[in-house]
């Protein structure tokens, strides 16, 4: 039975080192990777009961602290995530111009309430999403469309968390033109 057991005096001198060139290497903010990892012990004292031994201790927190980095960019990203696409966009300032999620979301908008409209709208994007380089349309349509989580998108294409995140963007800004030039 002492080989399940964990030994939480030494995680810091064991493993603090490598779990955060593990965090830094993914988040590149030095201040954030270091409260990821204190994050990491923390939510592994927390859930030491469930720890049954299976795999090596440090293993164990590298699982732990994956999920941290991944919680991290969909803190972020959830943020800042909403509304990249506008409507009657303008380079002069972000201020003008209608959100397209807002325009969707107000009931009383006469955009929301045209099928025609619509309709255009969607083969337009349909046309503008054709267009992007094969993976990042993928992987937009997996994210935004399709709402897969960004842990299943990363496995499954064997990319890492910001380069999803970039590519997304590189999409939508990408979509924004199309869209300016052929539709709005």
């Amino acid at each position: 039975m002492a080989e399940h057991q964990l030994k939480p005096e030494t995680w810091v001198d064991l493993y603090a080192d490598y779990l955060f060139n593990y965090a830094i290497g993914r988040i590149s903010d030095a201040e954030v990777a270091k409260d990821l990892v204190q994050e990491t012990f923390m939510a592994g004292l927390k859930s030491a009961k469930n720890y049954k031994g299976d795999a090596a201790e440090r293993t164990w927190l590298i699982a732990i602290l994956k999920r941290k980095v991944i919680d991290h960019y969909r803190k972020i990203n959830s943020k800042k995530g909403k509304a990249e696409v506008r409507m009657n966009y303008s380079s002069q300032t972000d201020a003008e111009g209608d959100w397209l999620e807002e325009q969707v979301a107000d009931p009383f908008s006469s955009f929301e309430n045209s099928d025609i409209e619509n309709k255009e709208l969607g083969l337009a994007i349909q046309s503008c999403i054709s267009k992007l380089p094969k993976k990042q349309a993928l992987v937009f349509t997996m994210k935004t469309i399709q709402g897969v989580s960004t842990e299943d998108i990363c496995n499954e294409l064997g990319i890492n968390p910001s380069n999803l995140w970039v590519m997304i963007h590189r999409a939508r800004t990408a979509l924004m033109g199309c869209l300016n030039q052929n539709w709005f």
